[in-house]
């Protein structure tokens, strides 16, 4: 039987759809959830960024935000942030669990109605320790999923994705060790195969990795290296005092007073695994100030446009 126009044009549609999925730049995928991410490179935390994280979590008045501080060895740590999100308005709460207490319903329970979620800083591998596999890790998903932001600085930023980058090194400078391998100042001084250490995370944007203090730090090296190391995700290094804020669209937003570095290897030709040293043609390199936005699904960036 002849197929009606109507009928084969909706079947062409959904064809090139499908073509242009499979041919599409790659994973870096749009989050399917209803809630933000709001991720801060680090350092002295503007007023508009939490500002928009409150704003993000309902408002004042309305926002009910958990503190999860447990990247941080400090025991007061988490203290001063619930104290600038509650004179915003919000409602906030410190909540520490080790692994062993994230276990607990009790634990999940502390996150029913919750509207944000914070990760603050310190050592990212400590964060996931306590939480990674936990019913509050999953109960983390959940709220984001039903429309919660969440958000973080510094090894919080790094927690949100697979791989995240630990800070640990295998081999630093590679075939000329530094003299002094405690100057963090000179740590990753080369682009190789092998030597960021990597973990998992949280995932919650799926497709990327996160590098933090990326400008100020000079982190260049670290991303590059892990990027190429897995072309198929989009490295976005996030400097002090600037956010990317990822919405339920997908589209990547720069706000603060830095920039956001975006390293997409998905089209690149990267030498083969083995004995060749890593290196790549064709890596496309965005940098990003406030106002700019990145779409992850086509590569694209819109820079912000220049005052009048």
């Amino acid at each position: 039987m002849t197929s009606k126009p109507s009928d084969r044009a909706r079947w062409l549609l959904a064809v090139l759809l499908a073509a242009a999925g499979c041919v599409s730049a790659g994973p870096a995928a749009q989050p399917s959830n209803a809630g933000y991410l709001l991720i801060v490179g680090g350092g002295p935390l503007p007023d508009s960024i939490l500002r928009r994280f409150v704003e993000l979590a309902g408002g004042a008045g309305k926002a009910r935000i958990v503190v999860f501080p447990m990247a941080s060895q400090y025991p007061d740590a988490g203290e001063e942030i619930v104290k600038s999100f509650e004179a915003l308005g919000a409602s906030a709460e410190r909540v520490a669990f080790d692994h062993a207490g994230a276990e607990a319903e009790a634990a999940v329970r502390r996150l029913d109605g919750v509207t944000g979620i914070w990760f603050g800083g310190g050592d990212q591998a400590r964060l996931t320790a306590a939480l990674a596999g936990t019913p509050v890790e999953r109960a983390i998903h959940d709220r984001y999923r039903a429309g919660a932001v969440v958000g973080g600085t510094s090894a919080g930023a790094a927690v949100m994705t697979t791989p995240m980058i630990t800070g640990d090194e295998r081999h630093p400078g590679g075939s000329r060790p530094p003299q002094d391998l405690n100057d963090s100042s000179i740590a990753f001084m080369t682009i190789a195969r092998d030597d960021v250490v990597i973990a998992p995370g949280f995932d919650l944007l799926p497709g990327a990795i996160v590098d933090q203090h990326f400008v100020r730090r000079r982190r260049l090296n670290r991303l590059i290296s892990v990027v190429l190391e897995h072309p198929e995700r989009i490295g976005v290094g996030i400097d002090e005092s600037t956010a990317l804020e990822v919405g339920p669209d997908g589209l990547w937003r720069v706000m603060g007073e830095s920039v956001a570095v975006v390293y997409d290897a998905r089209r690149a030709r990267v030498t083969p695994q083995g004995e060749s040293p890593l290196g790549a043609a064709d890596v496309r390199m965005q940098v990003l100030p406030a106002g700019s936005v990145y779409d992850p699904r086509s590569g694209e960036a819109t820079l912000p446009a220049a005052p009048r």
